[in-house]
């Protein structure tokens, strides 16, 4: 039975299907896109920059990315849109069926927050650059290096298409620091 994508809502830690590893989309047809479709609705109305398809209760191996651009300054290296590789997206996109592969050898530290997880965010180390091979929107396969919070993007989401979650990843200091807001979120998910 196909899914109504009106339906969907943003799905919140400790749910259990955030910890479920996604299976793959068998084919990209008008369904998957109109899903695709209200993840990004969702993204941007929860003012996020990624969103996975269990985060929508969706056991599939999607996930939509919006990383605009942003101004270069001494502030905020690695995230100019003139660097190579790209470290953005024009406009919002999907990967259907995502594979990650060579990881750059460096890795940076940087604090990640995560939409199923509300005011938690925390210290994750990441590659600093990767590929990615998907299916888009058009049903084309494609590939594309990315570096940056692009790079990063991916990665969360892809971590969400197997059942991990930042705090999975966070540093000690952060897992820490977290470990009070995590019992709210438990504590309200009993109620």
């Amino acid at each position: 039975m196909p899914i109504d994508p009106g339906s969907l809502r943003l799905v919140h830690y400790p749910d259990p299907v955030l910890r479920f590893r996604a299976r793959p989309v068998p084919q990209v047809n008008a369904h998957v896109l109109e899903v695709a479709q209200r993840m990004i609705e969702l993204m941007a109305q929860h003012e996020g920059i990624g969103l996975a398809a269990p985060q929508v209760g969706l056991p599939w191996r999607l996930f939509v990315c919006h990383v605009p651009a942003v101004a270069p300054s001494g502030d905020e290296p690695g995230r100019s849109p003139h660097d190579n590789p790209p470290t953005a997206t024009a406009a919002p996109a999907v990967y259907i069926n995502p594979v990650l592969r060579e990881p750059s050898a460096h890795t940076e530290m940087m604090s990640e927050g995560c939409l199923s997880l509300p005011e938690i965010a925390g210290g994750v180390v990441r590659p600093e650059q990767i590929t990615i091979e998907a299916t888009g929107a058009d049903g084309a396969l494609f590939t594309a290096r990315s570096g940056g919070l692009l790079a990063r993007c991916w990665q969360h989401e892809q971590d969400h298409l197997d059942g991990r979650l930042i705090i999975d990843r966070f540093t000690t200091a952060a897992r820490e620091k977290a470990r009070a807001a995590l019992r709210r979120l438990d504590d309200a998910a009993r109620k």
